[in-house]
């Protein structure tokens, strides 16, 4: 069936498949969250990034309880989106020489991890819910919590100073 390692028939097939693919890109982020603390200069999204990789692998350690209360085992299936928005985070980074100009760019590839994590956490609560697993859709709710809270934080860092510092770099 093309991208998927098996054929996905049902609704909870696609379910479990969708955590294997949440549970990858997580994994993913706690490699990258260390490069991205060590390439910010801001004082406070190196903070933020520090406390996200924490939350990081604490949602990690729910999804493996998603998957326990599933029935299932914790297993990862490689999940092109988020390995293609940390490429694109470290070739942007990797292009920019001014440090302003780099934490206005961390910034915005930070929220495009968030945004993806928060509609395969929103997909994955309606589908738990539609399944009957109202257990699955509170555990999983805590995270995209959390993803919507580290949203909110980096569009208040942004908007209140990072882009302002970033804009202020004459050419």
């Amino acid at each position: 069936m093309g991208l998927f390692t098996k054929d996905i028939a049902t609704l909870d097939d696609l379910f479990v498949h969708t955590l294997q693919d949440i549970y990858y890109a997580e994994h993913q982020i706690t490699k990258a969250l260390p490069k991205m603390i060590e390439k910010a200069t801001a004082p406070d999204l190196r903070k933020g990034f520090e406390k996200h990789l924490k939350e990081t692998e604490g949602q990690i350690a729910r999804l493996e309880k998603v998957f326990e209360m599933h029935g299932e085992k914790p297993k990862a299936v490689t999940c092109p989106a988020i390995d293609g928005i940390i490429k694109e985070a470290n070739e942007v980074a990797g292009d920019i020489a001014d440090k302003r100009v780099l934490d206005a760019a961390l910034i915005a590839s930070a929220q495009a991890v968030e945004h993806y994590e928060i509609t395969r956490y929103g997909t994955l609560i309606a589908w738990a819910e539609e399944l009957g697993r109202s257990d699955c859709a509170k555990v999983l709710a805590e995270t995209l919590a959390e993803e919507r809270a580290t949203d909110e934080v980096l569009t208040k860092m942004a908007t209140s100073k990072v882009n302002a510092k970033a804009e202020a770099v004459s050419a």
